[in-house]
């Protein structure tokens, strides 16, 4: 169960990031109402759906190929592929997000599915190498004895190696789920929306309320979702 008094201190501050600056920033800033309207409540909020959508699609798909990827080049028949996956996916953890949307902007066009396709190609790389490493630390003699007692290959993965593997598993999870948050905030240059879209047109007109209020529920974002993750991480693990 979630602990009540962070998930109350989360929303407070997350709600004085979105309401504090707007009301005295109209006031203050008769000339700027165009910036100002950005920070109003619901624009800020479709903003903050835009990014957890982005976020939601392309972490859940990414689970999928990246756990399934991961147990496949496990198994002793596709072993010999595990040291080409595993170095294209740390290769591919060192080219920055920015340059992973520029990729497939190019290929893809610009828009919403360009930025999810390129946030499931960041976010597989941790989860698949945390899956296979997960796998590979399984003792054998565990295997051998599951094997002993009659248990098929499928039982085995489904009752032995996956629920040993499944910590290991969790912490790719986690981790992708941050690093696809903070991507997510650059969707906005291939016009995907999202919180990035406050945050670089704050820049851009230098108004620090629109960067503030962007940048705040980015990262507020980032923390909470790696919270629930750890709680869910937690109970499924027990």
């Amino acid at each position: 169960m979630l602990n009540k008094w962070f998930v109350r201190v989360f929303f407070s501050i997350l709600l004085l990031g979105i309401f504090v600056g707007y009301p005295w920033y109209n006031i203050a800033n008769p000339a700027g109402r165009t910036e100002a309207r950005m920070l109003q409540p619901e624009i800020v909020w479709r903003f903050g759906e835009q990014h957890l959508i982005l976020w939601g699609v392309a972490l859940l798909v990414a689970i999928v190929i990246g756990t399934i990827a991961g147990i496949l080049i496990s198994r002793p028949y596709f072993r010999f592929a595990a040291p080409v996956v595993v170095n294209i996916a740390n290769i591919g953890q060192t080219v920055p997000s920015l340059g992973v949307l520029a990729i497939f902007m190019g290929i893809l066009g610009m828009g919403f599915n360009t930025a999810v396709f390129a946030l499931i190609i960041y976010a597989i790389l941790p989860i698949l190498r945390n899956t296979y490493a997960g796998m590979i630390t399984i003792s054998p003699d565990i295997i051998q004895a599951a094997r002993g007692m009659g248990m098929t290959p499928m039982r085995i993965l489904a009752r032995i190696e996956l629920p040993l593997a499944l910590p290991v598993i969790m912490a790719g999870i986690r981790n992708a789920s941050v690093m696809v948050v903070g991507a997510a905030t650059l969707a906005t240059f291939i016009a995907a929306g999202g919180l990035g879209a406050m945050i670089v047109t704050g820049m851009a007109v230098m108004r620090e309320q629109l960067f503030y209020t962007g940048a705040v529920m980015a990262a507020s974002l980032a923390v909470l979702l790696d919270y629930i993750l750890r709680i869910i991480e937690q109970e499924v693990t027990l």
